[in-house]
């Protein structure tokens, strides 16, 4: 395998490992905003750091690769399982800290997405990736967005370590219940998968509240059941290890870096010590100085996500969306991505090599979990043991709606903002507009379209002083029918996507493709 990887180009390694990275769709927009400094080259634009994105959702201006698609685990439904016969390769630190710097000064990227699968064990794959991290933001010096996917069971050190070098760490559920898991990834566990994401929660909202913030990232005002008091993960000792070294300063454990120098595999030079930092002599320096000299080192600013594949087992709609729901009250995270099932490998336990991705199944579920996030709705609102899948020819809170057609129509100039957003087509922005709005006077139909209401939904559920757009029967099958239609196209589109494939850094923009 050593002699596999001289002999290929950097330019080889990165068509392999930025193809075998295609398939984790868990990054977005950063969500930090970090401003360019002398020395140091890049910054972090909250607003968005992904600026494109392929027809299948996935971000384009990101540096999407794996350190490594070498694996150990033979997860079934992986493309780079260790039963498939596939070339292998690794990237060392040095070459992606390389690819990093020539893409981004070509305004190829904005920053750095990486992955890997698990080389000889997790602390060996972990240990690769900090130090390449470690290269770029103190020997390269770059300033700019990195997300980084945390790999189970790998030590607790590495993943604190890692967390002061990224902006953002997620770690993958892949399956929402223990027996997929079992059926599908022999290798992980939910164990192994929810400890370090416990552990990097509670570090974020140890970071949080030193500098006067609530400890959790995802609160909603509108949510009652993902905000406030549910957040009571046990945290012991919170205060004690709060500051810690700075980004020029944080090292690997010596234990592990014993095990890479005795092995002969250390896959750094030497010219970066490795010294373990004195933390109490640190935090002792901290409390005896004036505060303004000090501050706390931010630990994965922009949060933690996951991604759970859709379609490769037999788990319903209302399994995952529940899943999701307790991952948001359990361990405050930023997102929950979703992936559409793509058959790679041929197995008993998977679907057939001819089924079709469930990509508006994806889409319904993206759209949920929107709804639980920002507009105030529960899992148990949304679906139920009777109910357990969505229509996939109507978004969820159109069907939502229709399942409670007893609160409609609703009259725009008396119902409050909660029960507003109730309503299909008026959004978070647009709920408030119209609070706002009719303070002034009663609102009309061409008000609320110059508002951004989108009428083709809210219309047969809605009310102006007193009347309807059009005269129309609050019946469900007849706005079923009505909304079907109106989506038709939409879900058609989402369901046939004209292509599937990753885009590539050198695209034909002029085709389309980062529209």
């Amino acid at each position: 395998m050593g002699d596999l990887r001289k002999s290929l180009s950097i330019g080889e390694k990165l068509e392999i490992l930025a193809d075998a990275a295609k398939y984790d769709v868990a990054c977005t927009s950063s969500g930090v905003n970090r401003k360019g400094k002398s020395g140091s080259l890049g910054n972090s634009c909250a607003a968005g750091i992904c600026h494109s994105f392929a027809s299948d959702g996935r971000c384009v201006s990101l540096l999407k690769i794996l350190q490594s698609n070498e694996c150990v685990y033979d997860c079934k439904y992986c493309l780079n399982r260790s039963s498939n016969d596939r070339i292998r390769t690794t990237f060392t630190p040095e070459e992606v800290c390389q690819l990093v710097m020539e893409f981004y000064r070509r305004n190829y990227i904005e920053g750095l997405f990486l992955s890997s699968g698990v080389v000889k064990n997790p602390t060996y794959t972990m240990e690769l990736m900090y130090r390449t991290l470690y290269m770029l933001r103190n020997q390269y010096h770059f300033n700019g967005y990195i997300h980084v996917k945390a790999i189970p069971n790998a030590p607790g050190e590495l993943i604190e370590q890692i967390g002061y070098l990224a902006d953002r760490m997620s770690i993958n559920m892949e399956l929402p219940t223990e027996d997929s898991l079992k059926k599908l990834a022999p290798h992980k566990t939910q164990n192994g998968i929810l400890k370090p994401m416990e552990q990097i929660q509670n570090r974020i909202a140890a970071y949080r509240l030193t500098i006067g913030k609530d400890a959790r990232m995802e609160r909603s005002a509108s949510n009652r059941y993902l905000s406030g008091t549910i957040f009571e993960s046990p945290r012991k000792n919170i205060a004690s290890n709060i500051y810690t070294p700075s980004r020029a300063n944080t090292q690997l454990p010596v234990s592990y870096e014993k095990t890479f120098t005795q092995s002969g595999t250390n896959p750094l030079q030497s010219s970066i010590s490795l010294s373990q930092p004195d933390i109490n002599s640190l935090q002792h320096q901290v409390t005896s100085t004036k505060a303004d000299k000090y501050s706390p080192v931010p630990f994965v600013p922009a949060g933690q996500s996951t991604q759970m594949i859709i379609g490769a087992t037999s788990e319903n709609d209302y399994q995952l969306l529940t899943t999701t729901q307790r991952l948001y009250q359990q361990f405050d995270l930023k997102r929950v991505f979703y992936s559409a099932y793509v058959p790679l490998n041929e197995d008993s336990a998977l679907p057939s090599l001819d089924t079709t991705p469930p990509l508006l199944r994806e889409h319904r579920l993206y759209q949920a979990d929107w709804l639980l996030r920002y507009y105030g709705f529960h899992a148990d609102d949304l679906l139920s043991a009777d109910k357990p899948n969505f229509n996939v020819f109507l978004d969820p809170k159109c069907d939502w709606a229709l399942r409670h057609l007893e609160l409609f129509p609703m009259e725009v100039n008396k119902a409050d903002y909660a029960d507003l957003l109730k309503v299909p087509g008026i959004g978070i922005k647009s709920a408030m507009r119209i609070v706002n709005s009719r303070r002034s006077g009663q609102l009309t139909f061409d008000a609320l379209k110059k508002m951004g209401i989108v009428l083709k939904r809210a219309k047969y559920f809605i009310t102006c002083q007193g009347k309807m757009m059009y005269s129309i029967r609050i019946q469900e099958d007849f706005i079923t029918r009505q909304l079907i239609g109106e989506d038709y196209k939409s879900s058609w589109d989402v369901e046939h996507p004209t292509t599937y494939k990753q885009l590539s850094l050198f695209d034909d923009m002029k085709k389309g493709a980062f529209q």
